[in-house]
């Protein structure tokens, strides 16, 4: 794919027809414009309605799903799968809005694609305040930030995640077996620092970042997709059997460490940040509403279904991963690894749209000659820069739940509310949309001060009462 970054002026592949310069398209703030008033004429070559769905799963299952039991642990079994619910909804709310406000702005300004940031600055250029209108281009700036901190942590949390995963599997190696019962202890083998397991993966990623077309990403995704679904089915068979009296465990838990669930569950619904872009490269972008939900739904299931039988099966012992928790087994072996070789090729996913924000405009500084050269330098040191930061702080659920408190709940809860209201606020508003859009947004605000300030806290904790994640293991 081309290195030039995903904006309107670059792309043929987002178009309307019978529309005029001002105005809303039919159905306005009520939905997704009517195809057969407002049609959307993909790239020919674009990526297919199942290519795209296996990129919106691959952008939102990772890590953060094998976290989810922790987290439940953090808010209650019962206060926890409820507001994990409440969470889903919302953050699939706020993507469906960011869809129809960037389908409002290319409608009415004639535009064949709007990014986030993009829709953001036509937002704010719509208002009746003449300082937000003047200072528009920062809503661009702000989000482009935001999109570059989060999807570049996400980045880091899978270099913890597969450099806890190895160093367990090659820990146990002498005393793995194909006894999986559960209550055998395994003696550790001494093996080097998680945090050197991290530079050794740092050729590996380097190489896989070089791949910057969707559609062959698309044949990885498969392979990743396949790999983690295989290794899900496993974790739940595993799971479901001999699940403990739960009686034990707190419907609600203490509210010092409901931020940390906080986090954590908003960390998992981490792909508003590829939205517009997955929609810009379909060969039907017309269908991607529809494929929003039906992807969202699944993996809003999947959330809580393994949240709360991962929290019934381990209980108090869960750990930052679920895999961490497995047994030491052949078997439970393979499924770390499988687990592991799909987050690698999700990290090439997530890094996709931080690379396609900084890397083109600095390419476009270099003359053509040089342009590959400085493209691939600039990726390399991207992905240094991730590796450099998940070896600085190396604890995985404190990571995620950083990441998620301090910039994917500003992309997730709070930009899209405030954008639907400066986009629609000027037609006519019912005040009950208003209210529901302000609620998220201070919903979301709330979770980003509180959630980061608890995160840091945990972080800022002695090293002595951090739990070794790859020890203790049944």
């Amino acid at each position: 794919m081309s290195t030039r970054r995903l904006r309107s002026e670059d792309y043929n592949d987002y178009s309307s027809t019978d529309v005029t310069p001002e105005g809303s398209p039919p159905g306005g703030m009520n939905g997704f414009a009517h195809p057969e008033s407002y049609q959307r004429f993909g790239d020919t070559n674009g990526t297919t309605w199942y290519q795209t769905l296996i990129h919106l799963l691959k952008g939102n299952i990772g890590t953060g799903l094998l976290g989810l039991p922790l987290a439940v642990k953090n808010a209650g079994i019962l206060l926890g799968p409820v507001s994990l619910l409440v969470m889903g909804v919302v953050a699939v709310h706020c993507m469906g809005i960011l869809v129809k406000c960037a389908h409002h702005f290319c409608y009415r300004f004639q535009k064949q694609f709007l990014d986030y940031g993009g829709a953001v600055m036509y937002g704010l250029e719509s208002t009746s305040s003449t300082w937000l209108r003047t200072h528009a281009i920062w809503g661009r700036r702000v989000v482009g930030l935001f999109l570059i901190v989060t999807q570049l942590g996400f980045c880091c949390v899978y270099f913890v995640f597969l450099a806890d995963n190895l160093r367990q599997v090659v820990s146990t190696a002498n005393g793995t077996t194909n006894d999986c019962s559960s209550n055998r202890t395994v003696a550790m083998t001494p093996t080097m620092d998680s945090r050197l397991y991290m530079l050794s993966l740092l050729p590996f990623v380097v190489l896989l970042t070089f791949i910057q077309n969707l559609r062959v990403l698309s044949v990885f995704s498969m392979l990743a997709n396949v790999a983690m679904l295989g290794s899900l089915i496993v974790i739940y068979q595993y799971i479901v059997r001999d699940i403990p009296d739960p009686s034990d465990l707190p419907l609600a838990a203490a509210w010092k460490t409901y931020p940390l669930f906080f986090g954590t569950a908003i960390f998992s619904f981490e792909g508003i940040g590829v939205v517009l872009p997955l929609e810009n490269k379909m060969k039907n972008p017309q269908q991607f509403p529809v494929l929003l939900y039906v992807g969202m739904t699944i993996v809003t299931i999947l959330y809580i279904s393994l949240s709360v039988l991962g929290y019934l099966r381990f209980g108090a012992d869960i750990q930052a991963s679920i895999t961490l928790n497995l047994p030491n087994c052949w078997l439970y072996q393979a499924v770390k690894l499988l687990f592991s070789f799909g987050i690698f090729f999700t990290y090439a996913v997530q890094f996709y749209v931080p690379a396609e924000i900084v890397i083109p405009p600095l390419v476009a500084r270099v003359s053509e000659r040089w342009g590959w050269l400085v493209n691939l330098l600039l990726r390399v040191a991207l992905v240094g820069v991730t590796c450099v930061l998940a070896i600085l702080i190396p604890r995985l659920d404190i990571v995620i739940s950083l990441v998620g408190s301090m910039s994917s709940s500003a992309l997730a809860l709070i930009f899209p509310p405030l954008l639907e209201i400066a986009t629609f606020y000027a037609e006519g508003m019912h005040p009950l949309v208003i209210a529901k859009d302000v609620a998220i947004s201070l919903f979301g605000f709330v979770g980003f001060v509180v959630g980061t300030y608890e995160a840091l806290v945990e972080l800022a904790a002695p090293t002595a009462a951090v739990v070794n994640t790859t020890s203790a293991m049944v």
